[in-house]
């Protein structure tokens, strides 16, 4: 840090005072590019996930406010097997943001169940994009176990780093 005499602030003991210049403006860090997929766009994707102690209530149920991180592993994971990533996606500019989340409970999943979470896109348009997801627990107690927990749909708007409406890269909107 370089230091000049400031001949306009109070004189301090040696008569001017010692006052850093101004930071010099950073170049703006340029944008990547939006990324595109590595490997064929997938529209169904599958996660599997063990319930943790943190997401359920004190009778061991899970709370329903956990479903929700669940179906973003479900949607994150689709882009991963793309070969895209969420990360990659917002280092672009890109960002995709919940307008519309629903979620039917249909049956308890309890603490250290395995549930499957099925995403599949089942729509859009240049500038949203659709999800359905199936929950079904398939190990419960350590056996095999089949039933649906619940069912959700998303709908997500692409936005810019200000949040203004922009359209979804062509390949993610289906228009490649």
């Amino acid at each position: 840090m370089s230091l000049h005499r400031n001949h306009h602030s109070e004189p301090s003991h040696s008569g001017s005072a010692l006052v850093p210049n101004p930071p010099t403006p950073a170049a703006p860090i340029p944008t990547p590019p939006v990324p595109t997929p590595r490997g064929p766009i997938l529209t169904t994707g599958t996660s599997q996930l063990r319930v943790r102690y943190c997401e359920c209530d004190p009778m061991g149920v899970v709370h329903h406010a956990s479903y929700v991180p669940w179906l973003e592993i479900g949607r994150t994971e689709i882009l991963r097997d793309c070969g895209v990533t969420y990360a990659d996606l917002e280092r672009s500019g890109v960002f995709l943001v919940i307008v519309k989340l629903e979620v039917r409970y249909r049956r308890p999943v309890l603490y250290d169940d395995v549930v499957q979470v099925r995403t599949t896109v089942t729509g859009g348009s240049r500038v949203k994009i659709e999800h359905d997801y199936e929950l079904v627990i398939t190990e419960r107690a350590s056996k095999p176990y089949t039933e649906t927990a619940a069912v959700a749909t998303t709908t997500l708007a692409c936005v810019d780093h200000n949040g203004k409406i922009q359209a979804l890269p062509s390949w993610l909107a289906g228009r490649a």
